[in-house]
């Protein structure tokens, strides 16, 4: 199987070619305005792999949240090669993807992840046993506990790192993980086998911002 995988819902910009379980991957960080620099690197990865977009299988890629530019480049992008060259795509949560990935890494049973969403605020999710769920963390220090099942990750942690600390009394920490394109092709070889479909439908992005004018609020979990 022939997959593209592309992620630039974040401050990383990652596109990943796998050709029969060979992974190809270019990844651009702390560049400015990276997102634009998506369909030069799918066309690297294609030359090294001397194949063309018309030989793929399926596209993966996130939908979001993320940032507003980024979100709307990958899907953009997205939309533009499936439907040039008929291929089916298959999207994700940037927050599952980045869940998916600290699991494997950390090896922890669960991943409270926080991306920076700016205006005092986070896009949060926990992974736990490969789902995605919105569930809130309490701190349980009154009962002189930790929440040590968790690891937290993304780069809300580093932002914010006093306030989510306070509210969920994770203390396990790891801001240096970021979403990757390489792990996003393992999610879609995954939720593939387990019988989802990738489809000719328009990609679509996930905005959970309605208002981007309105006022900051505290940060909880």
């Amino acid at each position: 199987m022939k997959i593209l995988a592309i992620d630039t819902c974040t401050e990383i910009t990652s596109v990943t070619l796998c050709v029969d379980g060979k992974k190809l991957t270019r990844v651009l960080r702390d560049v400015p305005k990276s997102s634009g620099h998506i369909l030069a690197l799918c066309d690297e990865v294609f030359q090294e792999a001397s194949i063309s977009l018309v030989d793929l299988d399926v596209i993966a890629y996130t939908k979001g949240p993320g940032a507003f530019t980024g979100v709307r480049m990958c899907i953009g992008v997205v939309q533009g090669l499936s439907l040039a060259a008929d291929v089916p795509t298959i999207g994700f949560s940037t927050l599952e993807l980045l869940g998916y990935r600290a699991s494997a890494k950390l090896k922890h049973y669960a991943i409270a992840i926080a991306l920076d969403a700016r205006m005092g605020e986070v896009y949060w999710g926990v992974y736990r046993d490969g789902v995605l769920s919105n569930e809130k963390i309490c701190n349980p220090s009154a009962v002189g506990k930790l929440n040590s099942e968790f690891a937290g990750v993304g780069s809300g942690w580093s932002v914010y790192e006093d306030e989510l600390r306070s509210a969920s009394g994770v203390e396990r920490i790891d801001t240096e993980l970021f979403p990757k394109s390489s792990s996003l092709i393992d999610l879609a070889y995954e939720a593939l086998k387990s019988g989802s479909v990738a489809s000719f439908e328009l990609a679509q992005p996930t905005y959970l911002r309605n208002n981007v004018a309105q006022k900051s609020k505290k940060v909880s979990v």
